[in-house]
């Protein structure tokens, strides 16, 4: 399939069904939102967003090894060297493991001093503790869901894969009912419903390769020196984006509490926060297509890449481009016309402020869709060729670098500089990944020049 299928029909097979698997896996988060907003309100919400940064940096290890490996596997399935790729397989899915078991137990113990650390106390801190505690307890087997989802894609299970995050948002919405509707828990049932879920699906993604059915198998793992390289340089671009960008969260989360004091008054801090989550949530609706998109092509690069088929590498890296440029203009158009009906999902209406500042927030925020599908597949596509250093760049640029400096040159504008934050962010990342493709783009005609 990688290798001779046709350029938009490997498109529609592979990243269509990416596409939505990703979505699929975002509906549990929009649904969360709803739930939280709506049943537990404003506190609740911006406790809960106080918390995420926490809980994904909690998941950062098992990404920078599940997306590690994956660029090895896939380049070498591309060579033919499937011993090599099943040894990567079974190393990463015990490496993982271990990382989720020290990071969540990490996680547990220091969950006050973290929380108080970006400014929570009182009500907000005490909800912030129980979130991210309750997440932690549940990592070890939780965060190995993401990474099967991407070998089950290298091995073919593309619908599989799809099938299985469907899945996992129904039982997650499922359970999300029945804790917070019928047995009227607070944010602790958000999360265990969350956790549960991912549990659950890991189990069942696992399932196929622990059958023997799959193209990557099991083997008796050896781990050396170079695979550890090759694992972290391939996996730093989005480890260091993930750390990279909760960092830029909790700076913007401290600062959101300054400046909503400010022009709001008191609780003002809470009410800003709380704001944010909702263009967190609100991202959920666009932000999971683009990755779907890209990361579904990324293993197809990535074993044409391996072969030296560069002409059939530039067609699919097109066809992406296409796809993803598709869904960032729809995606702001959406969010700029139907803001109010956007924060009306996540606030409820006694919450004028929020409702208010949230809807103003939305339409700024929008325009930043109209760069971000050019950041995420450039990064995305440096990543599957193995130009971790240049996917690198790109990343924390657009995570931490321009965030932090759009931080504070448009501090004098209040709450209106951190809106308009993502957009500049997405611009100045989108003028570097061009500039990084020119790069790439003489690099593939220099080896194309040395086949022929």
């Amino acid at each position: 399939m990688y290798a001779t299928m046709s350029p938009w029909r490997l498109f529609f097979i592979v990243a269509m069904p990416g596409m939505i698997s990703m979505f699929a896996m975002s509906i549990y988060s929009i649904v969360e939102g709803i739930f939280i907003g709506q049943k537990l309100g404003e506190g609740a919400f911006a406790a809960v967003n106080i918390a995420m940064p926490l809980v994904m940096i909690n998941f950062a290890l098992a990404d920078l090894i599940g997306v590690g490996a994956s660029v090895p596997i896939s380049i070498a399935l591309g060579k033919k060297e499937h011993g090599e790729a099943n040894n990567v397989f079974s190393c990463s899915v015990l490496m993982i493991f271990i990382a989720s078991l020290v990071m969540g137990m990490a996680m547990f113990a220091a969950a006050k001093p973290l929380c108080r650390m970006m400014g929570a106390d009182g009500t907000l801190l005490e909800t912030s503790v129980r979130y991210l505690r309750t997440v932690a307890l549940c990592s070890p087997l939780s965060t190995i869901f993401f990474a099967m989802d991407n070998y089950l894609r290298i091995s073919g299970y593309v619908k599989t894969s799809m099938v299985i995050n469907i899945g996992s948002n129904i039982a997650t919405i499922g359970l999300l009912t029945l804790f917070l509707l019928v047995f009227e828990m607070d944010v602790v049932g958000s999360a265990l419903a969350t956790s549960i879920s991912m549990c659950m699906c890991s189990f069942v993604a696992l399932t196929p390769f622990l059958r023997g059915k799959t193209l990557l198998k099991f083997t008796k793992p050896h781990f050396n020196k170079a695979m550890f390289k090759e694992i972290a340089a391939c996996g730093s671009p989005v480890f260091l984006n993930n750390i990279a960008g909760r960092i830029s969260s909790i700076l913007i989360n401290v600062s959101l509490m300054t400046l909503g004091a400010l022009e709001f008054g008191e609780n003002g801090g809470t009410t800003a926060v709380a704001v944010y989550a909702v263009l967190m949530y609100a991202s959920d609706f666009c932000w999971p297509l683009l990755y779907g998109v890209s990361d579904s092509l990324s293993p197809a690069i990535g074993y044409n890449w391996g072969a030296a088929s560069y002409d059939r590498v530039k067609k699919i890296v097109k066809c992406g481009y296409i796809g993803t440029a598709v869904i960032g203009l729809i995606s702001t158009s959406l969010l700029f016309f139907f803001p109010a009906t956007v924060a009306a999902m996540f606030a409820k209406a006694e919450d004028a402020l929020l409702l208010a500042e949230a809807t103003h927030a939305i339409r700024l925020f929008c325009f930043a869709y109209l760069f971000r599908w050019f950041v995420v597949t450039t990064q995305s596509f440096l990543s599957a060729i193995e130009k971790p250093a240049l996917a690198t760049a790109i990343s924390v640029s657009t995570a931490l670098i321009f965030p932090v400096l759009f931080l504070g040159a448009l501090w004098s504008f209040g709450l209106d500089g951190i809106w308009v934050n993502f957009v500049g962010v997405n611009l100045c990342s989108a003028i570097l990944g061009v500039i990084l493709l020119t790069v790439v783009g003489k690099e593939i005609k220099r080896k194309e020049a040395e086949l022929q």
